[in-house]
Order: structure tokens, then sequence, then C-alpha cells
């Protein structure tokens, strides 16, 4: 499967996320302002506590369509036999005799897919690993985790 079809997949995960969470923020919103809101007494909060969670599910819409959009002109080359790590870059570990792939991308980071039957998990560049794994080289070793490196794609 080539960089690009990974990209499709994370990029229909997405999309698929974002309108759930949209409805999510819809029936929240309406929760939060419709008459089931108002407060019965000085110590019903229902309709406060529905409203923080309108503005966070709103929060997250956007950040979901805003990785929606990175995701859909995102174009990942090949990485060049014998360099470094880098954004973009498609990354083989092993830990304990389990593989496991890492993708290095701009945004929505902890997405998880199959990749030819191994799990694929996207790092975004907040992500402690992102951070570890950026300069290494095939062969090398990561202490914390414990990952060894075995292909850069």
């Amino acid at each position: 499967m080539s960089k690009q079809e990974i990209v499709r997949q994370i990029t229909a995960y997405l999309k698929q996320q974002h309108a759930a969470m949209t409805e999510a923020a819809k029936a929240t919103h309406e929760a939060a302002t419709g008459d089931q809101a108002k407060a019965e007494g000085k110590y019903d909060t229902r309709g406060l506590e529905a409203s923080y969670l309108a503005d966070a599910q709103a929060g997250q819409c956007q950040k979901l369509a805003h990785s929606v959009h990175v995701f859909e002109s995102l174009q990942l080359d090949g990485h060049p036999a014998g360099s470094a790590i880098g954004p973009g870059a498609l990354v083989e570990t092993e830990h304990e005799g389990h593989f496991h792939y890492y993708l290095l991308t701009p945004c929505a980071g902890g997405v998880n897919i199959d990749y030819e039957g191994y799990d694929l998990t996207t790092l975004s560049p907040d992500a402690p690993l992102y951070q570890s794994l950026l300069g290494r080289h095939v062969g090398e070793r990561l202490e914390q985790p414990e990952l060894m490196i075995l292909d850069v794609l």
C-alpha cells in the first residue's frame, strides 16, 4: 500500500469522525439551548454543563475540519534510502517481536488504521514519539519507548 493510499484512508476516517462529531455537537447545542435546559432550581446546572460540552465539541469539530483539509492536500513522497527520519516518513518498528508502523504527519496524531496486517498510528509534531524519531536512522534503538527502527519508507 502506498503512502497516498494511507493518506486516503486516514482522510476518510477523519471525515467520518468529523460528521459524527458535528451531529453530536448539534445535539448537545440543542440540549444546552432547548426548553429542557432551563434550570428547575438554583442548583440545577444541566444547561450550563451542556453548554460547556457543546463548546468543547465545537472545538473538536474545528480541529477535525482542519485535519481533513490538511490531509486532502497532503502529498507524501518516498523517503530516500539511508536518510534520517523526517516529517512524512513511514517508520517500521519492532518491540518484543511485535511490528508497528508510525506515519509522521502534520496533524491528526493518534489515528490508527490497518497497514498490511499491522497497526499503523499517525504521530503529530506535538507527540513525544514523533520528536524521538526525528533524525534517527534504520537500525537505531529508542530507549523510551523501547523500539527498534527497522525501516523508513
